[in-house]
């Protein structure tokens, strides 16, 4: 057995069973020991960002980790851009880089590169494999890292004569790290607070975005009259009729002071301090009101559920908190703009589906139509880093054969991953992929007039004009089927049609900007 039989086999010891992929040269012992493991499926991407979004999509609905198999520095700056996002996310994600062989490196080749440099800056763990005889217990401790507490992105980084030499074969997994106890002291801390009568907030995120533990934030907000938020970009939301209404926090920075407004108190579980995403002349970064005291229930590495349920428990909350009812949209006529869109999505929108969410400035309305629908998970951009939602919703499709995956996507965005429709039509995949072309960067003609720098010129607006793309062409060139929709009556019966199909589909909307 080589080094790469011995690391693929252990990976599937561990729980691993996915790699999507992308090799090269130095990676071709891992693509030919593939036929050695058949527990493990590979999954070609063509771009490398496509590889590492699908396994952050993976990751968020199977709640453990797929491989990622890369080729050299370069391949791993190609897809850097979704690990940022798996890594803002908190999800585990086991990246496997490859290297030239041990005595090459030496020779300086063109594709040479500082691996563990670029590594650094997405990964929270990284090793680079010293020999054969060690690449199956490195590979467990990647496996191990990834699922920590939080998840996190591991990088193992393969010299190719590792995987190519002689191994004494695979190894059991590695002990994993597991989400700590909250003390019962910070439970009683913030009970406490909580029951002073001041005005107080809970901002949950993370893992505290499943149903269970929304149910005991909302038994908090009740028993003290707090109001509960989420974050902004929350890595995976179950919701819908039968879950609590929660909040989330406005991306524009001046709303969300507006939200946080006249709050004394502030609990974050499992959610980071809330801050502009970027900075503004003359605007706050912090938006947290002066006078406003921030307090921790769950860190990142605690168990957020546990202490939401221990915290309701403290306060003798009632058990029963309101949900939201059941009720959809009516399915829109006339113009199709972001609203009409919006409605006829929550309209169609199939139980359990799973809606990995791109859609920037059009897709603005699409949760609030959409907050009635039966059950379902919602995952959002965590990272910021566009080019999110074709892989995404790729990889979630993975994970979850037998549940419709719902892909709605910006024109621009989609243009970093459009690559992502060919993987979805090789693998055979249940994705709706919803385009909203409006021929534009909006969201940055937005922050163009947000950042103080004045009336833009012809120039400047030409830079965030993106006129001309055809996604049915695109898509069919990919073999994926597509429809074209200018109005609301044309959008809704495409959608039901393509959602309908088993399999990779896909509807443009032309919308006009709104912005």
């Amino acid at each position: 057995m080589n080094g790469a039989q011995a690391m693929i086999r252990t990976l599937v010891d561990c729980g691993v069973d996915v790699c999507f992929m992308n090799p090269g040269t130095s990676e071709m012992h891992f693509v030919h020991a593939l036929d050695s493991v058949p527990e493990m499926r590979g999954v070609l991407a063509l771009f490398e960002g496509v590889a590492t979004g699908a396994a952050d999509g993976y990751a968020r609905m199977a709640d453990r980790p797929a491989a990622v198999l890369l080729h050299l520095g370069p391949g791993l700056g190609n897809g850097l851009a979704n690990l940022h996002n798996a890594r803002r996310a908190k999800v585990p994600v086991v990246n496997v880089v490859g290297d030239h062989a041990t005595y090459h490196a030496k020779y300086d080749a063109p594709l040479q590169s500082d691996i563990l440099s670029i590594a650094r800056g997405v990964s929270s763990w990284v090793r680079t494999v010293a020999s054969s005889e060690t690449i199956a217990r490195d590979t467990a401790d990647a496996v191990a890292a990834s699922y920590g507490a939080p998840g996190q992105v591991a990088t193992l980084i393969v010299p190719a004569d590792t995987c190519w030499l002689d191994s004494p074969g695979p190894v059991g997994p590695s002990p994993v790290s597991g989400a700590g106890t909250v003390p019962s002291d910070r439970i009683d801390d913030i009970a406490a607070v909580l029951r002073g009568g001041e005005p107080a907030g809970l901002l949950v995120g993370g893992t505290a975005m499943r149903t269970g533990a929304l149910h005991d934030a909302a038994r908090v907000g009740m028993a003290t009259g707090a109001k509960v938020l989420s974050e902004t970009f929350p890595t995976r939301a179950e919701r819908g009729a039968g879950t609590p209404a929660v909040e989330r926090l406005a991306y524009l920075a001046e709303f969300a002071q507006m939200q946080l407004q006249g709050l004394r108190h502030l609990v974050l579980v499992d959610a980071a301090h809330p801050a502009s995403f970027f900075a503004y002349p003359d605007k706050a970064s912090d938006l947290v009101a002066e006078g406003c005291q921030v307090h921790v229930l769950s860190a990142p590495d605690e168990d957020a559920a546990g202490a939401l349920a221990a915290l309701a428990a403290a306060l003798d909350a009632p058990s029963d908190p309101p949900v939201i009812p059941a009720g959809r949209p009516a399915r829109p006529t006339g113009e199709l703009n972001a609203e009409s869109m919006a409605n006829a999505l929550g309209a169609l929108l199939p139980e359990g589906a799973v809606v990995a969410d791109e859609g920037n400035t059009t897709g603005l309305f699409a949760q609030g139509a959409t907050a009635g629908c039966p059950p379902h998970d919602w995952l959002t951009l965590t990272g910021g880093a566009i080019g999110f939602g074709l892989p995404t919703a790729t990889g979630a499709a993975v994970a979850v054969p037998g549940r419709k995956v719902i892909c709605l996507e910006a024109d621009g965005s989609a243009m970093y991953t459009a690559q992502s429709l060919w993987t979805q039509v090789r693998e055979g995949l249940d994705v709706t992929t919803i385009i909203l072309n409006n021929g534009s960067y909006a969201v940055l003609n937005m922050e163009l007039s947000r950042v103080g720098a004045g009336d833009p010129g012809p120039r400047a607006l030409s830079m965030l004009d993106i006129p001309g793309l055809d996604f049915v062409a695109l898509a069919a060139s990919m073999g994926v089927p597509a429809t074209r929709a200018t109005t609301a009556e044309e959008f809704t019966v495409q959608l039901e049609a393509a959602i309908a199909v088993d399999g990779p589909a896909l509807v443009e909307a032309v919308v006009p900007r709104t912005i």
